[in-house]
């Protein structure tokens, strides 16, 4: 869930369009963007500087090949994206907000230029982050904020690698540089769930090849039972979503009952997990079923970096295990259908 949101404020010139208080929003992103962007300074310079730790020169050389891996053998849009490097004055890039309705399965969205409404917020003031949040919480909803620590303006500047992103391993990096160029190189307006997803598998198998390229199996393997782990849990949320519709519809004409019967399926669920789901863990830490929050903001904004996550595998595997042919067949589905580019994948592979 730290991997990457959207830099939603990608441009000041939408500022007279829309609404002030969005205005506010959009135009403390483009300074917090323009202070990142000014402080750029070329990987490769950073590479070949013997002031540069070793380990920062490994993860460094690590970003340049991931990245030159993803545009020759991925063709992947990445112009000059991750060929720099800033720093920020702090740890965390942004405070990401996702909010839900508590006595059904909806969430709460926000609704902003270029991108379309989209199920969650990035904010570079944290303590706007905590008070929306609490805001939205006196209101009724579910809340859930956690820290973001990549972004990616969908090319529309030449994103560089934060601080932030650099504390990672060698094998997060690589995942999380392709994740971003895969938002750079297709996004579907409005689909958020899509669109994470999509780069999430990108993103999984893309590393994966990466490093068998370079014949460090023992790496591609481990990014490898790293996305087994993403799909077993994108199953599990999947179950949980299912458990809540039916609790919901079943308790229609009551909120007190509907939001009674989700706590219910909510502690079943802690429980299974626990039980059922952590043992088969790969390379997550069993704790986690006992710690992670469990709620509606918090299942939606899992579900958005989640969702069907097995019907990219259907469709890789139908393409022969070739990710840059399985790439272009999952964008021109979902070009084929906008409105519904899931339908048009699972269609597809039904077929």
């Amino acid at each position: 869930m730290r991997r990457g949101i959207l830099a939603i404020a990608v441009s000041a010139a939408v500022l007279g369009l829309i609404s002030a208080p969005t205005a506010c929003y959009l135009s403390r992103g483009a300074w917090e963007e323009a202070k990142i962007l000014s402080r750029r300074q070329p990987i490769s310079e950073m590479v070949a500087d013997p002031r540069t730790p070793a380990e920062a020169r490994a993860k460094l050389k690590v970003v340049l090949a991931a990245r030159e891996y993803a545009r020759d053998s991925l063709r992947l849009r990445t112009k000059d994206s991750f060929t720099t490097y800033s720093r920020l004055d702090h740890d965390t890039l942004v405070l990401v907000l996702s909010a839900a309705y508590r006595d059904t399965l909806k969430p709460y969205t926000w609704w902003f230029p270029i991108v379309g409404r989209v199920p969650y917020k990035g904010y570079f003031d944290f303590g706007k982050a905590k008070r929306d949040a609490q805001s939205l919480a006196a209101d009724g909803f579910d809340v859930y904020v956690r820290p973001s620590d990549a972004f990616s303006t969908l090319g529309f500047f030449n994103d560089p690698l934060l601080n932030t992103t650099l504390r990672g391993d060698s094998l997060g990096l690589a995942n999380t540089v392709i994740h971003e160029l895969t938002h750079n190189t297709f996004y579907a307006s409005g689909q958020a769930p899509f669109n994470e997803s999509f780069a999430m598998f990108v993103g999984a198998r893309g590393a994966a090849a990466f490093f068998r390229s370079r014949g460090q199996e023992a790496a591609a393997a481990k990014l490898d039972a790293e996305w087994e782990d993403d799909k077993l849990l994108a199953r599990f949320w999947a179950t949980v979503i299912k458990s809540l519709d039916s609790a919901y519809a079943a308790h229609a004409d009551s909120k007190p009952a509907r939001i009674a019967a989700r706590d219910t399926v909510y502690l079943r669920a802690r429980a299974r997990l626990i039980s059922e789901i952590a043992p088969a863990f790969r390379t997550i830490n069993p704790r986690y079923a006992e710690r992670v929050p469990l709620d509606n903001a918090s299942l939606l904004a899992r579900r958005v970096y989640a969702s069907d996550l097995d019907v990219f595998d259907q469709v890789y595997a139908r393409e022969g295990r070739d990710l840059k042919r399985t790439i272009g067949r999952v964008i021109a589905l979902a070009k084929s259908r906008p409105e519904a580019p899931f339908a048009a994948i699972r269609q597809w592979v039904g077929s």
